[in-house]
């Protein structure tokens, strides 16, 4: 074989190993382009569930409530991770996102109690509003001017549990003994008084209570009308110093004030009219404290009923009642705090509910005359 056919020959081998590589080099590219395209294709998956999961409720069945803060001035990205770490959402990144898609801002700060059951929108909504945005499975609402045995009822209306056993918890030494302690700014040893009927008398705030279980427990129904209470009165320490009144002694003027008015600014003038008498230490002779020392409801209190020897009745009694006569709202408080500066010391209701105001007897008794003698 002369050099030029080797050569050829040689050629034609390489060419063949070359072939052959390429072959092996195409396989292995295609080989590694399927495993590129499955690993996307499982992260892309992967990814997909992920997010939807995250974009969905953490446990639709959850009830259990999840206290969440929010600080003043939390961004979203803020707002996000606290929502993670507390374990209302999955993810804080995706929750941010979300409520960029939706061009959704103006958070508020504050206190929220919110579960895993919540959507991404109900938490937003929440968020937005302030407001706990959950439909509860039943409410409890208790009006103004009720007293403990009136508000048992309610509550035996709209639960499974009887108003024996609720009065049962609220004259438990030892459910009023664990409000004090747990309440010991608003609830003092003032309520162990012997001359008090009941120690919780006028503690369970007037409102609507939306509960999202099916069953709570008694104790934490009437919890938290006390808790409540608590945040309301906290309001006003302030001028609790100023006027140097205890919360007890605030609950029972204002329970007072409940049951004697009718309108706002009646309130106000009627509180003028009892400050005026406790300062001249003249006895207050309130009708509504006749009424509960006889424990029972008049359409009129008589003569007879004035001298009932009870410690709530103050028409016997000087000062307050030993405590409050009913529960009392925000408006009776207030205008316990802030009542009109005036220099009555009478008042009385005509027969359509109005009241009319007097400096001296003599013109009171002509407002007797004028109103109620027809």
């Amino acid at each position: 074989m002369d050099n030029n056919e080797s050569k050829k020959q040689e050629m034609i081998e390489k060419m063949k190993i070359r072939k052959k590589e390429g072959r092996v080099v195409r396989r292995i590219v295609t080989i590694v382009t399927l495993v590129i395209l499955l690993i996307v294709g499982i992260v892309g998956v992967s990814g997909y569930f992920y997010v939807k999961s995250a974009l969905e409720p953490i446990d639709s069945e959850a009830t259990a409530e999840i206290p969440v803060e929010i600080p003043m001035g939390s961004g979203i990205s803020t707002i996000s991770s606290i929502l993670e770490e507390n374990g209302v959402i999955k993810n804080g990144r995706i929750f941010k996102y979300y409520t960029k898609f939706k061009n959704e801002s103006n958070f508020q700060a504050g206190d929220y109690i919110m579960t895993q059951s919540m959507t991404l929108d109900e938490i937003i909504e929440s968020l937005k509003t302030g407001k706990v945005y959950r439909e509860p499975v039943f409410s409890i609402t208790v009006p103004e001017g009720l007293t403990l045995e009136q508000i048992s009822e309610i509550i035996a209306k709209n639960t499974e549990y009887t108003a024996d056993e609720v009065m049962g918890l609220v004259t438990s030494e030892e459910f009023i003994r664990n409000m004090i302690a747990t309440y010991p700014d608003l609830i003092t040893e003032d309520v162990l008084n012997s001359n008090i009927r009941y120690a919780l008398e006028g503690y369970l705030y007037p409102s609507t209570y939306p509960f999202y279980e099916e069953k709570p427990s008694l104790q934490e129904i009437v919890t938290t009308m006390v808790s409540l209470t608590n945040d309301v009165v906290m309001q006003y320490t302030g001028l609790l110093e100023d006027k140097q009144m205890t919360p007890h002694q605030l609950l029972t003027f204002a329970s007072l004030l409940e049951e004697e008015a009718t309108a706002q600014t009646d309130r106000e003038t009627i509180a003028s009219v009892f400050y005026n008498r406790l300062e001249a230490e003249m006895p207050l002779q309130t009708d509504p404290t006749v009424l509960y020392a006889l424990g029972s409801h008049k359409d009129r209190v008589l003569y007879e009923d004035l001298e009932v020897d009870n410690p709530y009745n103050t028409y016997v009694i000087q000062g307050l009642p030993p405590g409050p006569i009913a529960n009392a709202g925000k408006v009776s408080i207030e205008a316990a705090l802030n009542p009109t500066d005036t220099d009555y010391l009478y008042f009385l209701a005509d027969t359509e509910g109005n009241n009319h105001f007097a400096k001296t007897y003599d013109e009171h008794l002509q407002n007797i005359n004028k109103f109620l003698d027809q």
